[in-house]
């Protein structure tokens, strides 16, 4: 919607020197303030002096009320900020009416008798437009339901900005989860309100066509393009989202071969249809363009879950990162806290992970412009919460294989296992009050979900085999992206594990691995668990080759998953150098398979010790048989091997605590 508005603010103030010459007799006072108002941009730092000064001109002149409302509004970054904005926009919203109802009323295809009431249906439509954001920024979208109605009652024959008919759609698309009771313009379901709000935007298409015919003279040829592409642009936001995927495919088309292109949102469709190369081309294409103002910058906070699937979940850190310098603590300063803590949790770095995702649940997000709220924003810390929750009681016992004879080891267990099943609790209570999950969660993949497809999977495990066997069987009959079907399958082969179908599970994985359709670089995350699991199925088919090839293959896809499994890989070991007793006891306690057999492959870790002057360090580096680096030559500093020498063993998966 910005992008549509940011144009036409353009041509508002490129047009307003020339339609002030012909409007309504006004008083010196409001002369005057007309004629310094050519010179000075409501969207600028100098509205709020500006605004101060044609006040103390004029009070009753709403131009002055504007100016003030609009610099607030556009310098708000929270709730209050925002909630300040509303008051001066409606005073002026009110003055205007008051005013110039009858500019407002007129509906002409003569341009001597429309463009003296243009400029104020335009000011109209500008006030509009701020005063129903504010609203929906701040959780009133019945208020703002109500500024879209009053300016349907005007019947602009131009609706500039504010297309109220866009805008109610816009708001009950924004809060379809809700019922009647709860906000009156709602129906009583997802699929009546996304209905309606489908209804109301073709009433948007029917009334710029009913108006061509006045505005056909007046504004430059093909100016209704422009106002049809606003609402392609709803529409294909109402279809991605039912999954509609033909109806969707249209719109982004019409959208993508229009001058507006919409980047971010058709980046996120393609990611929902499993078209990753081709989504994070439109994410960075939307990374080049101005956000309008303080949001949340969508393609950010999901290009940071395109690295994870590709396998770079440090890329996703470093992103994450900058864009949390960039902001501040401003909209969008929570969602890169979650999408820094999913890096960091797929990077193997708990300590931080849950550092940040602590930060992002002490933040009181504002969602602003987007259809993500707080519901989603909750959902997803509580998702990685678990995640990390369960991933550090595999870290117990990947550090230490016999952690049941440890009394300290085996206490943090069940405690972090009580936790779990907690913490687990709280969240199907979360799924069970969500009149989404079959449109979110799962799909796997929507334009509504924040999470990954693999995060679900820590949600659903300990619960009803049965039931999400019947909900991903129907997916994979019924699901039109071709692309995800492969995905769906996935969680069908671990139920037929959980229901100890293993040979059946074996052969679903081995036909998904051999799938041509899988893009090697975008989906790193996917192949990575489809061996993991695949070796769970050898060791229960007493497959031995089998389950040490896919182990391998395991820990050269993604070996920051390999510390968290429950799968156990093999791996050689050479040492050189003084050798450090202390830390080769830390190396042999941890759930590693050291092996000795040259014929077995398995990844080649090769340690050469140093003690010089006092400083000990270790020069290590883990390869294929071959020769071929799988991680780099680097050298580890230590003090003492009793409490550091974890820390080399995660550096042997590509994984830095420090």
């Amino acid at each position: 919607m910005n992008k549509f508005c940011s144009v036409l603010l353009f041509f508002t103030f490129l047009y307003w020197g020339t339609i002030n010459a012909q409007a309504p007799q006004q008083s010196i006072q409001r002369q005057e303030i007309d004629a310094k108002r050519m010179d000075s941009d409501p969207m600028s730092n100098d509205a709020l002096p500006r605004s101060r000064e044609f006040i103390r001109i004029d009070p009753s002149y709403y131009v002055g009320w504007m100016y003030e409302g609009m610099y607030k509004q556009n310098h708000a970054a929270d709730f209050l900020g925002f909630k300040n904005a509303i008051e001066p926009l409606r005073k002026a919203l009110e003055l205007l009416e008051k005013d110039y109802a009858q500019q407002l009323k007129i509906r002409s295809n003569d341009m001597m008798k429309y463009y003296p009431a243009y400029k104020f249906q335009l000011d109209y439509s500008i006030l509009a437009t701020e005063l129903a954001e504010c609203y929906n920024n701040i959780q009133q979208p019945q208020d703002a339901f109500k500024i879209a109605q009053k300016v349907k009652k005007w019947n602009f024959q131009r609706d500039f900005y504010f297309n109220p008919y866009i805008q109610m759609a816009w708001v009950v698309h924004r809060n379809r989860f809700y019922k009647t009771e709860q906000y009156p313009f709602l129906k009583n379901s997802i699929p009546e309100n996304e209905s309606l709000a489908n209804a109301y935007l073709d009433s948007a298409l029917l009334k710029i066509k009913t108006d061509q015919r006045l505005n056909i003279g007046i504004f430059q040829p093909g100016y209704e393009k422009i106002d049809q592409q606003s609402v392609y642009h709803y529409k294909a936001i109402l279809y991605s989202y039912a999954l509609n995927i033909d109806s969707a495919d249209k719109y982004y088309k019409y959208l993508m071969e229009s001058p507006i292109p919409s980047y971010n949102n058709y980046g996120t469709y393609l990611a929902i249809c499993g078209k990753f190369r081709m989504a994070e081309k439109m994410y960075e294409a939307a990374s080049t363009e101005p956000s309008g103002d303080k949001r949340l910058q969508e393609w950010a906070y999901y290009s940071s879950i395109l690295n994870i699937y590709k396998g770079k979940p440090k890329v996703a850190e470093e992103n994450m990162s900058d864009m949390i310098k960039a902001v501040g603590s401003t909209p969008g300063f929570g969602w890169y806290n979650i999408g820094l803590a999913r890096a960091e949790t797929y990077a193997g770095d708990l300590k931080n992970s849950v550092r940040h995702i602590n930060k992002a649940e002490a933040f009181k997000e504002v969602h602003i412009g987007t259809t993500l709220g707080q519901t989603h924003y909750d959902f997803s810390i509580s998702m990685l919460k678990l995640m990390n929750q369960i991933k550090a009681i595999q870290k117990i016992k990947f550090e230490n294989k016999g952690w049941w004879y440890s009394p300290k080891d085996l206490f943090h267990v069940i405690k972090l296992t009580t936790q779990k099943y907690l913490l687990e609790y709280l969240i199907v209570n979360q799924l069970a009050s969500n009149p989404e999950r079959d449109k979110v969660i799962y799909p796997l993949f929507s334009t509504e979900s924040t999470v990954s497809w693999d995060e679900i999977w820590f949600l659903i495990r300990d619960f009803s085999t049965s039931f999400f066997s019947k909900e991903f069987q129907k997916e994979i009959e019924t699901d039109k992206r071709p692309l995800v079907k492969k995905y769906f399958q996935l969680y069908m082969a671990r139920l037929e594990m959980k229901k100890g179908n293993y040979e059946k599970a074996e052969t679903i994985l081995k036909s998904i691995l051999s799938n041509p359709e899988i893009d090697r670089e975008y989906e790193q995350l996917f192949i990575a668990r489809c061996f993991e699991d695949l070796i769970l199925c050898a060791n229960e088919n007493e497959q031995k080759n089998l389950s040490a090839e896919a182990a391998n293959s395991f820990y050269e896809t993604y070996p920051q998953l390999v510390p968290f499994s429950v799968c156990k890989i093999n791996m050689h070991l050479n040492t050189f150098g003084n050798v450090d007793k202390v830390l080769m006891k830390q190396l042999k306690k941890s759930n590693i398979n050291w092996i000795s057999d040259r014929t077995i492959s398995a990844p080649e870790v090769t340690l050469n010790f140093k003690n010089e002057k006092g400083k000990k360090s270790v020069v290590y580096t883990v390869t294929k048989q071959n020769g071929q680096e799988l991680i780099s030559r680097q050298e580890y500093f230590y003090k003492n091997a009793e409490t550091e020498g974890k820390t080399l063993i995660y550096r042997l998966f590509g994984i830095d605590e420090e």
